[in-house]
């Protein structure tokens, strides 16, 4: 048994971290569960990494609800966390007569929904916005508030917030039975590890309805709807300023092009309805028409910037989230069907779930030495010349580059593995080695020689990203 808590999170994505975060400012002991390695390997891990602009759903909707408030959010937690986060704006271009009418609507909706500084705009206005546009843009929506987000560094600042003010993270669980004793939970993982906890919440992401099934609750299917993206090297020229977005359609908000806080762009995502929620395979056809799509509307994209591309998972469950106490059983948070724009909506999910537990009987005391802040770590791509030296100084380890693309240190790859991040996919997203236009061709191997010297572990034991993804095998 590894302890009796009053809370604890099934889920460490984006919403159980925001939750966790939350609650960690109040006298509880919470714990964070995830069965992954490392947090926000799961659906948050592979998404746009925009924050929305507050026009695209009606507020009739909690999702459309929670979305404007959470993207309000975001400017408080960057100067309180480390993860980078930029409000660079969102268009959205109509090349199509038809077009300009729904553009109309969703100007509306925005306006209902407070959207600040949405405006219409003509073709010379999109044109002066967004210059690399195609000449085609008949006009459009400018939404100035909308932003991009690394979501894996704002996860894992959020965890590393929550952790220094005392929950605690239990990685590589997988929940796999629930007894209810008394007032509390009875949890049991698949390794057969065990704790207790007063109230849970399921954020389990695309495997939440197998979660609530566990706990004798909701009966529910989750679908998955996979979404297929390319990345462009940070020197293409169709780099945008501002994330561009086409008209959307009944099933999604289409096929993006997003200027990443980071430098590259992201094309995408598709929209497949899959029967696997484990297929993150990506396809030639659909690349191609991401592809496709993105020139209608930005014509210098060229396929020769591709470096890499990959495939995230939606969580569908309905029209709108499912955030609520259970009905069926007590002690029970269900926080389901989590997709766009759960990324911009989930710092008041946090918030929302917070009440929900107080309204079920959580007594919320605040802590008096609750601190939001954390440390943020030096990175050398960001500094000057003469603050990189001072580094140095101190640590010799800022000068020595081991990935070459992204210009990351040894020293903030150690500081990855003593936060914890032990896979190379862990260190990638905490440090973005492996990132760049190489992939990694050139840095892994060091990478795998510092996981060894930092951690004892022996080649055969490093994998990617846990369980049965060794890196290496056979004879050394």
């Amino acid at each position: 048994m590894e302890g009796t808590y009053d809370v604890a999170i099934i889920g460490a994505g984006v919403c159980g971290a925001n939750i966790a975060r939350r609650l960690s400012a109040y006298e509880l002991d919470v714990a964070l569960l995830d069965k992954e390695a490392d947090v926000s390997f799961g659906v948050s891990k592979a998404n746009s990494g925009i924050v929305h602009g507050g026009f695209h759903h009606n507020k009739k909707y909690l999702k459309a609800r929670l979305e404007i408030q959470g993207a309000m959010m975001f400017d408080r937690l960057k100067a309180e966390l480390d993860f980078p986060f930029v409000r660079c704006g969102i268009v959205v271009v109509a090349l199509h007569e038809d077009e300009i009418r729904a553009v109309e609507q969703l100007y509306a909706q925005g306006v209902e929904n407070g959207a600040i500084g949405i405006e219409m705009c003509s073709r010379e206005r999109m044109l002066e916005l967004e210059p690399s546009l195609s000449r085609d843009a008949l006009g459009g929506l400018y939404a100035p508030g909308g932003g991009i987000v690394e979501p894996y560094r704002f996860v894992f600042s959020l965890v590393e917030s929550a952790a220094k003010n005392g929950v605690r993270l239990l990685t590589g669980w997988e929940a796999s039975g629930a007894i209810r004793e008394g007032e509390a939970w009875s949890l049991r993982a698949s390794d057969g590890r065990s704790l207790r906890a007063r109230y849970v919440v399921n954020c389990a992401g695309l495997y939440a309805d197998e979660v609530s099934r566990i706990f004798g609750a909701e009966d529910y299917a989750i679908k998955g709807r996979k979404g297929e993206y390319y990345l462009l090297d940070k020197l293409t020229r169709a780099k945008p300023g501002r994330v561009v977005f086409p008209v959307p359609t009944s099933v999604s908000k289409g096929m993006l092009i997003v200027p990443t806080v980071e430098g590259t762009v992201l094309l995408g995502p598709t929209a497949s309805a899959i029967d696997d929620k484990g297929d993150a395979a990506t396809t030639k056809e659909q690349l191609e028409t991401i592809l496709r799509s993105a020139r209608n509307m930005i014509p210098d994209i060229s396929e020769t910037d591709v470096i890499t591309s990959f495939a995230g998972i939606r969580s569908i469950l309905g029209e709108d989230y499912y955030i609520d106490a259970s009905a069926k059983v007590p002690g029970f948070i269900q926080v389901a069907g989590i997709q766009s724009p759960g990324l911009t909506a989930s710092p008041a999910i946090g918030e929302y779930v917070k009440d929900l537990l107080k309204k079920a009987g959580l007594v919320l005391v605040e802590k008096a030495d609750w601190d939001p802040c954390v440390a943020k770590l030096p990175r050398a791509k960001d500094l000057s010349p003469f603050e990189l030296d001072a580094l140095v100084a101190e640590d010799p380890a800022y000068g020595e580059i081991v990935c070459r693309c992204e210009r990351v240190t040894e020293a903030e790859i150690v500081a990855a593995i003593r936060r914890g991040h032990t896979t190379l996919d862990g260190i990638k997203y905490f440090t973005r080695a492996q990132m760049g236009r190489c992939q990694g061709g050139f840095c892994t191997y060091k990478i795998l020689k510092i996981l060894m010297r930092e951690t004892g572990m022996s080649w055969d034991r490093i994998t990617k990203h846990g369980r049965e993804s060794t890196v290496l095998r056979g004879e050394l």
